[in-house]
């Protein structure tokens, strides 16, 4: 079944030009060496530029809780969030897409 999640991420005013870098070669390593990792969008919210949402699909659950978070650039990831984020600055919303069948990734 397909897995979605949508991050809620705050950045620390004076981190945001390292933010994007280690997000993009997250989302980049993500998309290019998970076979499981369907989408890993990057948004930037028009209101505040300091606030980033994540959308990332998934084959299933397991690509994301064992190949994506077992993947060596989600621990560079994480260890570049604990200095760039907000304390508290993240927030994890775990999804199942209603009609996964509508979206280009999964196919008909």
């Amino acid at each position: 079944m397909v897995h979605t999640v949508i991050v809620s991420l705050r950045v620390k005013p004076d981190m945001v030009d390292a933010f994007l870098e280690a997000i993009g070669e997250n989302s980049r390593a993500s998309r290019r060496d998970e076979p499981g990792c369907l989408r890993f969008d990057v948004h930037r919210d028009n209101h505040d530029p300091n606030h980033f949402l994540l959308y990332e699909l998934y084959a299933d659950e397991r690509a994301f809780t064992e190949a994506h978070r077992g993947a060596p650039h989600y621990e560079k990831w994480r260890a570049a969030a604990a200095e760039l984020l907000e304390p508290g600055g993240q927030v994890n919303t775990l999804a199942t897409p209603v009609f996964p069948a509508d979206l280009p990734e999964v196919g008909r």
